[in-house]
């Protein structure tokens, strides 16, 4: 596997950026530029099936463990321990690698996510909110919240060019090193951040909520107007929520 990364050097305290499924380490351009302003050392990598990151069979099976390719881009980069943040698909992933790393991570972060819990409280949570349909639009009905198509018709085309290209045709998806269930979250120990969009579709704040509570000690932040496209719908507000909590900020709320 060749992993495409992109890495903003210097000395501070990295992060790491995991995008949804429907990005790239293109969707991250406004956290990279803000939180690399903020003195902090910003590493985004296409997850492989995506993007520019290269899948090669004839080196091993396929298609692995995402949290196995960031565990070995963060060796590979000699991090230490580093910051974690997850959007929608990517906030699978980073769940998965708290509750099997948590030594390697300074904090976490999860935004606009379902977290791919298996537990039937959530899978019957998500049956009453699915909007029927809505699986079969394009992924920028069901995604990006309609302020922000509305009112952002470049930033939509540019969230749609990116979506068009990300998957890579035929690439197979990678599960989880074990199942994202309640019990699971109940081990992770790092400092979490759990936080929603309130216009999010697919993954909302009452649905979150039921996952997030279950991670012992973990704060929440809702950001407004967005939809589950939450970094890229409202880049602002969601870089200023991360910021603050990683540099010990105004105190956040218990999850309600």
């Amino acid at each position: 596997m060749r992993l495409w990364f992109t890495d903003t050097g210097g000395s501070g305290e990295p992060i790491v950026l995991m995008h949804a499924i429907t990005g790239t380490s293109e969707s991250w351009a406004s956290q990279v530029d803000a939180f690399s302003k903020a003195g902090f050392r910003v590493i985004t990598f296409d997850r492989r099936g995506w993007g520019r990151s290269a899948a090669d069979p004839s080196t091993g099976a396929q298609p692995g463990h995402a949290s196995d390719d960031l565990h070995a881009l963060a060796d590979f980069l000699s991090l230490g321990r580093f910051h974690l943040v997850g959007v929608a698909g990517g906030g699978f992933v980073a769940l998965d690698y708290a509750a099997w790393h948590p030594e390697r991570l300074a904090s976490l972060i999860v935004g606009a996510s379902t977290g791919s819990v298996s537990d039937k409280e959530i899978q019957d949570a998500i049956s009453l909110i699915e909007v029927p349909g809505l699986r079969a639009l394009p992924a920028h009905f069901r995604e990006v919240g309609a302020s922000y198509r509305g009112t952002n018709p470049e930033g939509t085309a540019r969230w749609r060019a990116i979506e068009e290209h990300a998957r890579q045709p035929d690439a197979p998806t990678q599960p989880l090193r074990s199942p994202n269930t309640f019990a699971k979250l109940a081990t992770i120990t790092t400092r979490t951040l759990v936080i929603a969009a309130d216009a999010d579709l697919i993954a909302p704040p009452g649905l979150m909520r039921i996952w997030a509570r279950h991670v012992k000690g973990a704060r929440w932040a809702t950001v407004a107007d967005a939809g589950h496209s939450i970094a890229w719908e409202q880049p602002a507000m969601f870089n200023d929520v991360v910021l603050r909590f990683l540099k010990g900020g105004r105190p956040f709320a218990d999850v309600p």
